[in-house]
């Protein structure tokens, strides 16, 4: 296990801003994450968890302590279509690699940028999938208790977007392997209009393969496909949950946009509840595609991409994040959260 000094973070992550670790170390086994934690807590250092540092914004100071990267590997096949895979592999390789052996139930879910252990923590989702859908169980480092443990999906806690990890347990759990349930053989899920439409006029129902393809051509298409040589994919994803609202909060919205000649989007959510596209937000505040801030922007693609133009710092990215959160919330009364994770603001 090296420990290195003073590392750049930035070119660690999607974004490409931010400081240096004081330390870093990269884990590829599970022995090492608890020989990390050991070290960082016998010289008194915060510890800060990186996966594949696609939704994470760190600060121009970086972080004053451990930064411990977790890169365990191996994707392990079981029958009937249970994979346990290692923490530190890459999300899209493991769909490509479910698809390929034509298990279905993370298709839509490819093009996500990051790790596999990156996807319980804030319940990763696309195009009419979620993570938690799949995940049967996953193995953790407990930082309370000091060892590992296995945890059910339920003791997870996912909702939309959000899990124990992200919430009530945030900074508890070292996330080391994740175990899904696919289904083999089975019919990919066209649920989103996106998906419709691509597919619309052709013969027959696509396979999972062509659902794969799709996916990742419509996130090329919003930037949201990490593309070597595109400005508009220096991002950190989709920076902006979508608010989930009331039908009172709706109502409300639904008059205020009427007033304006405007109608609003909606997408299949929770029971007695209504997702709201927090893209249709940001845009009808003022906050076109293409907007530039000094060098940092939004994404040409899509609204909801905050981008590093051209050596923005994370100061200046935040600066983006909260005058749009402010507007948004002036015009339509509504708070729009962020999804990344900040780390040493």
């Amino acid at each position: 296990m090296e420990v290195k000094e003073n590392a750049p973070l930035a070119p660690l992550t999607t974004l490409g801003v931010g400081g240096n670790a004081r330390l870093f170390v990269r884990t590829e086994s599970i022995h090492d994450v608890e020989a990390a934690v050991a070290f960082s807590r016998e010289k008194g250092l915060a510890l800060f968890v990186l996966g594949g540092g696609s939704n994470v914004v760190i600060s121009d100071w970086g972080w004053d302590g451990l930064v411990l990267q977790i890169g365990i590997p191996g994707i392990d096949e079981h029958a009937t279509g249970r994979f346990n895979v290692g923490a530190g592999v890459n999300w899209d390789a493991f769909v490509a690699h479910a698809v390929s052996r034509n298990y279905s139930g993370i298709e839509c879910l490819s093009g996500i940028p990051g790790s596999v252990g990156g996807t319980p923590v804030q319940n990763v989702g696309a195009y009419g999938q979620e993570v938690s859908q799949t995940i049967t169980s996953l193995l953790a480092f407990d930082l309370a208790e000091n060892r590992v443990r296995e945890l059910s999906a339920a003791e997870c806690g996912f909702s939309y977007r959000t899990s124990i990890f992200n919430t009530s347990q945030r900074g508890r759990y070292v996330i080391l392997r994740v175990s899904y349930a696919l289904e083999q053989d089975g019919k990919p899920r066209l649920q989103y209009a996106d998906l419709q439409k691509y597919f619309a006029g052709s013969d027959g129902s696509p396979s999972l393969a062509e659902t794969r393809k799709a996916v990742r051509n419509i996130r090329a298409s919003k930037g949201m496909l990490i593309t070597p040589g595109d400005p508009d994919s220096r991002s950190a994803g989709s920076f902006f949950k979508n608010p989930v609202l009331t039908s009172a909060e709706l109502e409300e919205l639904t008059r205020c946009a009427a007033e304006r000649n405007l109608r609003v989007p909606r997408f299949p959510a929770l029971a007695q509840q209504h997702k709201i596209s927090a893209a249709w937000l940001v845009e009808n505040s003022g906050f076109s595609k293409g907007y530039e801030r000094g060098a940092t922007g939004i994404s040409s693609k899509h609204a909801l991409a905050i981008v590093n133009r051209d050596g923005a710092t994370a100061a200046e990215i935040i600066a983006l994040k909260e005058e749009i959160q402010a507007r948004v919330e002036q015009v339509w009364g509504i708070h729009i959260e962020p999804e990344p994770v900040f780390v040493g603001f």
